[in-house]
C-alpha cells in the first residue's frame, strides 16, 4: 500500500463537507432520515452514504468535550472482505484500494457480513454491496479523493503512506507532550495496515472504531478451506440458476399455450 488518507481527528470541526464532497462526486442521494436525539446525520453508512462523520459528546471538567469520527471502508491490508468473497469479485489495486468488480459480484453479503468495521452496505434493490471507494476513479487518474479536497481545516490528507505515517507519528508526540497521553495513530498495524490513517485525540470507541479489529475466524477459515473450492461452487450455482430460469420458462410457455388453447375453444 502505498497512497493513504489521515484523518486528523484535532483538526475535525464535524463541518461534515468531506461527506457532502464523497456525496456529489459520487452522485449520491440524500438518504431519508429522522431527528433521534443525535447530530449524526444520517445514523449509519448505507447505499446512497458511503462515509458519515461520527458525533460523540463527553463531560469534561472543561466542559463538553466532542469527538468526530470518520466512518467509511478503511482498505485494509488483510480484508475479510477480499478473504469470504466467493467468486474474487473484491480485489485490491495497485494503489492498494480495495476494489468491487460488480461484473464478478453475484450478491453473497458475504462481504458486509464479515467486515469488522460494518462499513460495507448492501443494496437491496441491486443486490450488490456498496462502499467507499478511496476514490479510485480520482487517484488513477492524478488526483486527490474528493473528501480531501473539501476540508476546510486540513483535517484530511491524502498523499503516500510513509509520508503521512511520518506527519502523524510528529503530532502524535506533540499532542502526548502537552498532556494528551492518549493520542495515538490508528490504522498502522490494525489488519496489518488500512488505507484510513486516524490520528486520535483518545480511545478509539470515542471515534466509532474497533479497538483491535480482527478478520473473523469463520472468513479465515472460509478462506483456508472453501474458497480453493470457489469455482466449484460458483458453477453450481450457475447450474441452479439456470435450471431455475428453464423451469420458470417453460411454466410460462405451458401457461401461455393454455390460454392459447382455452382463447381458441372460445372463438370457436
Amino acid at each position: 500500500m502505498t497512497q493513504s488518507i489521515l484523518i486528523d481527528t484535532s483538526k475535525c470541526m464535524g463541518c461534515r463537507a468531506c461527506q457532502v464532497a464523497c456525496k456529489q462526486w459520487n452522485q449520491l442521494p440524500a438518504d431519508k432520515t429522522e431527528f433521534a436525539g443525535t447530530y449524526e446525520n444520517p445514523p449509519r453508512v448505507s447505499p446512497v452514504t458511503w462515509m458519515r462523520i461520527t458525533f460523540q459528546e463527553e463531560e469534561t471538567d472543561k466542559g463538553v468535550k466532542w469527538y468526530f469520527g470518520n466512518q467509511r471502508c478503511m482498505h485494509c491490508t488483510d480484508a475479510a472482505c477480499e478473504i469470504v468473497c466467493p467468486v474474487g469479485a473484491i480485489y485490491h489495486s495497485e494503489e492498494g484500494t480495495v476494489n468491487i468488480n460488480f461484473n464478478k459480484c453475484i450478491g453473497c453479503n458475504y462481504c458486509a457480513a464479515s467486515c469488522p468495521f460494518k462499513v460495507i452496505s448492501f443494496n437491496r434493490k441491486t443486490d450488490l454491496p456498496t462502499k467507499c471507494t478511496f476514490c479510485y476513479d480520482r487517484i488513477a487518474s492524478g488526483y486527490q479523493p474528493a473528501c480531501s479536497t473539501a476540508c476546510p481545516t486540513g483535517a484530511i490528507t491524502f498523499g503516500e503512506r510513509r509520508d503521512l505515517i511520518n506527519q502523524a507519528s510528529h503530532r502524535v508526540m506533540d499532542l502526548n507532550d502537552n498532556g494528551n497521553s492518549n493520542a495515538m495513530l490508528y490504522g498502522l498495524d490494525e489488519l496489518s495496515g488500512t488505507g484510513m490513517l486516524y490520528l486520535l485525540e483518545d480511545v478509539p470507541s470515542h471515534y466509532n472504531l474497533p479497538a483491535s479489529p480482527e478478520v473473523p475466524l469463520q472468513a479465515r477459515l472460509w478462506g483456508m478451506l472453501f474458497k480453493p473450492l470457489r469455482i466449484f461452487v460458483v458453477l453450481a450455482m450457475a447450474l441452479g440458476l439456470w435450471t431455475n430460469y428453464n423451469k420458470t420458462r417453460e411454466i410460462k410457455n405451458a401457461v401461455k399455450s393454455q390460454k392459447s388453447s382455452e382463447h381458441t375453444e372460445h372463438n370457436g
